[in-house]
């Protein structure tokens, strides 16, 4: 694999989402229920204002503001009480006059005539249906207006968002309980070694227990794809090419891990090569880790096929950004949140190449990041990272107190 002949992950990602298409990311409707972790396919317009009335941000009595201005706990306003509306009655034609108040609760509708609701706590009555008010109000103290949180015509949630749990409590307030949204794509994992035993297994000389699988299989429901199973396989070439075909029949998208650098049992690049009719489009990336990356795709199923180095944390790095990064850019969603922090140690990049570096922090706050430096193919570093940066092909590395931008493992 020449290092002049190898993609960048840029044109990686651009040569799938060539042959795939926008029409990839499919959509469906969910229920309100269920809608949570999902990504909205369009925008969401608020069809009402919220709330429709002026309602009171607290329990305590709607008064006209001019009518408490001198208000205080030595002199406090004597007020007559004229009605009670609890939270959900109809106020129908109540009204508040000069020198009145009107009980009200939380939520409740404010009575025409009232500009302000005081506090029960600053209030005292003194029998039968009068009230001493021992605070001033300004106008508008406690009360929403109408419309105040969501007006009609508004773009309450953009296309491409995640919805989460306080999205869903908008989505209901507005009455919205059929949610349009993505359809999150189904996968199928392949790992494949003659070394690789289950994680139950006990390995034996020369073997090691299958990760990839089950890293892959976190980060892909994580994202929210649904996977439809699991395969490890020997390599041996009729049965990962059967797999393959099989896996095609019904998957979005087929990750297979291993097998993709140079080597007598490395025929992912082949086989992929065999059974998808636009051929591989990737074999290899500028980056490290992840440079034996292979992608292909299938038009006559529609599968996209993601060939991960065998090394788990360069499968799960290139997993994040080919097929993660493909996902977001068709659905249309903001990249992941970064900070910014102070590096500890010097750092050399890969010349021409992407370079991924693993970090954790040294600090609570987060402003100082130190390397995590392992060996090719050691496993515990992705537990101990809090995230990773990024040096470009150009960059020769960062220095101890540079300032980089980190991204946080999910």
């Amino acid at each position: 694999m020449d290092l002049l002949k190898v993609d960048s992950i840029d044109d990686a990602v651009r040569k799938l989402k060539k042959c795939c298409g926008a029409g990839f990311a499919a959509t469906e409707l969910a229920g309100l229920e269920t809608a949570a972790g999902r990504v909205l396919a369009e925008n969401i317009i608020s069809a009402e204002d919220i709330p429709p009335y002026r309602r009171s941000a607290v329990d305590g009595y709607a008064v006209r503001s001019r009518d408490v201005g001198a208000a205080g706990d030595m002199i406090p306003t004597m007020l007559k009480i004229t009605g009670e509306i609890a939270a959900g009655q109809d106020p129908g034609d109540t009204t508040v006059d000069k020198g009145c108040c009107v009980y009200v609760s939380t939520g409740s509708a404010v009575p025409e005539g009232a500009d302000a609701v005081v506090m029960v706590e600053y209030c005292e009555s003194f029998g039968g249906n009068m009230l001493a008010v021992s605070k001033a109000a300004s106008p508008g103290e406690h009360v929403v207006r109408a419309g105040e949180d969501m007006q009609k015509g508004d773009v309450i949630l953009q296309k491409g968002r995640k919805l989460r749990a306080q999205d869903i409590g908008v989505l209901a307030a507005l009455g919205i309980t059929v949610i349009p949204v993505f359809r999150p794509w189904d996968i199928t994992i392949i790992s494949t070694g003659d070394e690789l035993v289950r994680p139950d297994e006990t390995p034996g000389p020369g073997q090691i227990r299958d990760i990839n699988s089950y890293t892959i299989n976190a980060r892909s429901i994580s994202e929210g794809f649904n996977v439809l199973r699991i395969v490890v396989l020997r390599d041996e070439r009729n049965h990962i090419i059967d797999a393959l075909a099989d896996a095609s029949a019904g998957s979005d998208v087929v990750v297979i891990s291993g097998g993709s650098s140079k080597g007598f049992k490395d025929m992912t690049a082949e086989l992929i090569g065999e059974v998808a009719d636009s051929g591989v489009l990737t074999h290899g990336i500028a980056a490290k880790p992840g440079k034996p990356t292979i992608t292909g795709f299938d038009s006559k199923s529609g599968t996209i096929y993601l060939g991960l180095p065998g090394h788990p944390a360069a499968a799960l790095m290139v997993y994040e950004q080919i097929l993660i990064r493909l996902w977001r850019d068709l659905t249309r969603q903001e990249d992941d949140l970064t900070v910014k922090a102070r590096i500890t140690a010097n750092i050399p990049s890969a010349p021409g190449r992407r370079t991924f570096q693993l970090i954790r922090f040294r600090d609570e706050e987060m402003t100082e990041a130190e390397p995590v430096i392992a060996k090719s193919g050691m496993i515990s570093p992705m537990s101990i990272a809090d995230g990773y940066f990024e040096m470009s092909e150009n960059r020769e590395g960062v220095k101890a107190g540079d300032i980089v931008e980190i991204r946080l493992w999910r």
